[in-house]
């Protein structure tokens, strides 16, 4: 083992060995990274990540008030809803259905490329996120399982010129005063 393996050089913090510890090192190295690759380089849940962003990138919501929500999401027209998977990163563009409970699951069909059956009770946490990503605001309502890990992800949508839809992002503001 070199010397450089044991100490760290001057100006830098030796790796964390914490896994937490090591979130918070990541986070402050590129506080606009990817939070699942995070999570997995880390060995963490992603909500665990999530919750280590700085507290103005991220608003709860509680778990329960899921179809309020829902409904209330089914009225921005056009949103960019993402499934985020280690093995794919699935970008769906439509309106959201609204959505009604039969069968075990949040039902969700209509005239959008977007549908299904969601499990709603499985949902343990809801997050607001207002962050950047990749040097650009970003901005989401996420939904995490008892896992820690990301159900889905309603996204504020961009326009031709990459700048989030103004009358978007009003809705979003607005639900962090109606739901939060």
């Amino acid at each position: 083992m070199s010397i450089s393996q044991v100490i760290p050089l001057a100006g830098q913090e030796p790796p964390a060995t914490d896994p937490m510890a090591r979130v918070r090192q990541m986070l402050a190295a590129k506080p606009d990274g990817v939070i699942e690759a995070i999570a997995r380089e880390v060995g963490v849940p992603t909500l665990a990540v999530l919750e280590e962003t700085p507290l103005g990138q991220r608003t709860a919501i509680a778990p329960e008030r899921f179809e309020a929500l829902w409904q209330e999401l089914s009225n921005w027209g056009s949103v960019l809803f993402i499934v985020h998977t280690p093995d794919i990163v699935l970008e769906c563009e439509g309106a959201l259905p609204v959505g009604s409970f039969g069968h075990g699951y949040y039902n969700i069909h209509g005239d959008s490329p977007i549908g299904g059956h969601i499990k709603a009770e499985n949902c343990r946490a809801i997050y607001l996120v207002d962050r950047l990503f990749h040097g650009r605001r970003s901005c989401s309502v996420q939904f995490f399982n008892g896992a820690g890990e990301a159900m889905f992800k309603v996204f504020v949508r961009r326009d031709a010129s990459r700048a989030l839809i103004a009358e978007q992002v009003t809705l979003f503001e607005g639900l962090k005063t109606s739901f939060a």
